[in-house]
Parts: structure tokens; sequence; C-alpha cells
């Protein structure tokens, strides 16, 4: 078990500084530009994939990090530089973590290179999970997925929304109902490989904030893939089904739910990462800013708050971090740790980017400074990949015992 540090070591802090210089001098200056066009930001993935940044290796490199860190750490990084091109540069790999958690090995060695291509002609995946009547319920989820024996192919029928690269993907992981008399548990996931007939792109989302990462529909009308493409195999997926009803297992979770759980501190990382650089950018501005004769800085009012945000950003660094480390190092949430590192990072980044608008006064409302892209992109981390309130229920489950409603 790796021992518990407050400190990267030399190798990571390497790894950090590499990531923090493609953030400042590539992503940062093409922020505004991409979030302006509202377009998947292509030229940006393909520098990251030249320098290894955007590829299979280099995040395996980091899921693998013994400390747990190594996630947490690029991800706060890529975000502190702009979230809209770092959850596009990102965005591919909660399809890979839905190969990982519900894979078997020859499936995670065939479709996760598919995701990323290589720096020549990169392309990106899709988790499809969530759908028009069902979000924070899972069990809602209508996406049926019948067997046809004699070809030995699952058919998939139903509408997703809110997947990220949906429709452009070279791989979409659809989430789908196999079983709908068992509920969430009678879940299932699924590989659309390129070019599927069937698979198409609805309605793309104009979004608030993180706007150079694409959202939108993805339809699936007939959708065939091979007995191959159900994730972890139509042996294991028969044996989960018969458990479950046959009543031997009163609890347990579903295919979504294992992808979300896996990314929820990763997700809190990047939450960390749009605070800090709010932060960063109202302590530079309230040094500088003079009014009345001095630097605002110099008042209380404005100090007291930079001080607070500050306290929050580490303070929700230090939950990030504990829960990665407990999940590299298979320590049991047992209090909702994962949720509360993403509850309150989430929470932190639509506060601390509140803050650094109200200190850059009127400044700050405009498009001339980063902090007011940064509060639009911030807002979205109290609401996907769970809410804000499905966190604390998610906790307060944990902590009590008791399944509250």
């Amino acid at each position: 078990m790796a021992e518990f540090a407050l400190d990267l070591n030399e190798d990571q802090k390497a790894v950090r500084d590499w990531i923090h210089g493609f953030a400042a001098d590539v992503m940062r200056p093409a922020a505004a530009e991409w979030d302006e066009r509202e377009e998947t930001p292509w030229p940006i993935i393909q520098e990251a994939a030249k320098i290894g940044i955007y590829s299979l290796d280099f995040y395996a490199q980091q899921f693998f990090d013994p400390t747990g860190l190594g996630i947490p750490m690029a991800m706060e990084e890529l975000f502190w530089g702009d979230a809209g091109i770092a959850l596009s540069i990102v965005g591919t790999g909660l399809a890979a973590v839905g190969v990982l958690a519900n894979g078997t090995e020859e499936q995670i060695g065939t479709w996760i290179p598919q995701m990323y291509g290589d720096a020549g002609d990169v392309k990106v995946a899709a988790f499809c999970s969530s759908e028009p009547d069902a979000g924070s319920d899972v069990s809602a989820i209508r996406t049926r997925a019948v067997y046809d024996e004699a070809k030995d192919e699952w058919v998939l029928n139903g509408t997703k929304t809110w997947a990220t690269n949906g429709g452009i993907a070279n791989v979409h992981v659809v989430v789908a109902v196999v079983d709908p008399d068992l509920g969430s548990r009678g879940h299932a996931s699924f590989i659309v490989p390129p070019g599927t007939p069937g698979l198409s792109q609805g309605q793309k989302f104009l979004k608030h904030g993180i706007r150079a990462s694409h959202t939108a529909e993805v339809v699936l009308e007939d959708v065939r893939v091979p007995g191959s493409c159900l994730l972890g195999g139509k042996e294991k997926l028969d044996e989960r089904l018969a458990r479950v009803r046959e009543g031997r297992r009163k609890q347990g979770g579903n295919a979504a739910m294992a992808t979300f759980e896996a990314s929820r501190p990763a997700v809190g990382a990047q939450a960390v990462g749009i605070a800090r650089a709010a932060y960063e950018v109202a302590l530079d501005y309230a040094k500088t800013r003079v009014q009345f004769g001095r630097p605002i800085i110099d008042n209380q009012g404005v100090a007291f708050q930079l001080a607070d945000m500050r306290t929050r950003v580490d303070a929700a660094r230090l939950l990030v971090w504990r829960a990665s480390w407990m999940a590299a190092t298979k320590q049991p949430f047992t209090a909702a740790e994962g949720s509360m590192s993403k509850l309150f990072a989430g929470e932190t980044a639509r506060e601390v980017t509140a803050q650094a608008m109200q200190i850059l006064g009127g400044n700050g409302f405009t498009r001339e400074y980063p902090v007011e892209r940064m509060h639009r992109d911030a807002a979205i981390y109290t609401i996907f990949e769970g809410t804000s309130e499905i966190q604390r229920l998610v906790i307060a489950r944990s902590i009590s015992g008791v399944p509250i409603r």
C-alpha cells in the first residue's frame, strides 16, 4: 500500500510542470476563441496528442500511479488552463473508465486504443448514460438492448442526452436496459463501434459554459452490435442477472454508477483547477488595482475574501486527494468520500469564481478578463456527474445507513 503523503514526488512534480506548461502556453491563449466558437478544438487536441498528453499511455500511467494522485494532479493543471478545452481533451476518459470498470481484458485492449487514435489522426469517445427522462435517476433509463440469439447480436434502441462527444465520437459506450423488471440492476454497457448503422447525433446543445466541449444527444435506431460488444460478456451478465432475480443480492450497483463512482474524485479535481485559476487572477488583480490611492488588497473586505478563497481551494484539493488515494489503495468509501470530494470541490468552484468576479468588479463581468468564463464553466460542477443534491443524498445514506429519499 502506498503511504499517504501531502507532497508530490519528483516524478509527479515533473509531470505536473509539463502539463502546466502546456496549459499556460497552448490552452490559455486559445481559450476565449474556442469558447466563442463553441466547437471542439481539434487543433488543440492534436497538439496534446503530439506531445503525449492526449494518449492512452499517458492516462494509463496516471491511472496506475500507486498514490492515486496522478489523475487529480493532471486534471487540476489542465482545467487551470481552460475548462472547455480541457474537457474536450479528457472527455474520452469517461468512456475509457466505463470500459475499464466493466469490460474484459480483451475488450479493454481492443477498444480503448480506438478511442484515442494517434497523433496523426486523433479520435474521441463518448459515454452515453443520461436520457431526456433519466438524469440523476439512472433507474429511469429506457434505452433497450435486446439479444438476437440467432445472430449473436444486441439490438439497441433509445435516445441518450448530455453526451460529451456524442455523435462525433469514434467509439460510443452506451448504457442500456437488458431486463426492465430489475430496475437499475437490469442495466448493461455496450460498445458501439465506429460507423455502426443506426447511431446518429441528435440535438447539439448550446451551453452556458464549457462551450468548447461538444455535448449532444445520441439517437439509437435498431443499432446492431456484435455479442462481443457487451462489456464483460454475456456469461457474466447472465450470472449477475440470475443472482439478482434469485434475491441473493439485496443491494448492488449498475453499469452507469460504476463508471460515475470511479470518476467523481477526478471531476472534483477539475473543479479545483477552475477555482484555483480564478483565485490566482483575483489575487493578481487585487495587488495591482489601485482605488483611493492604494491597492484594493489593502482593504480587509478584499483580503479576507481572498483568504477564504484560498482556504476553500486547498480544502477541496485535500478532499480530492484523500478520495483518490483511498480508491488507489482499495480503501472503502465508508462515508462516501468520493462524493464528498466532488460535492465540496464543485461548490467551491462555483463560489470562488463568483468571488473572483466580485473582486474584479465591472471588469470581472466582461470577456476581457477570464473570470467571467471561469464562472460560467464552474456552474456545471454542481450539476453533472451527480448534482450537489445527489452527492448529499449519497453521503447521507452512507453515514446514516438509512435509505434516505
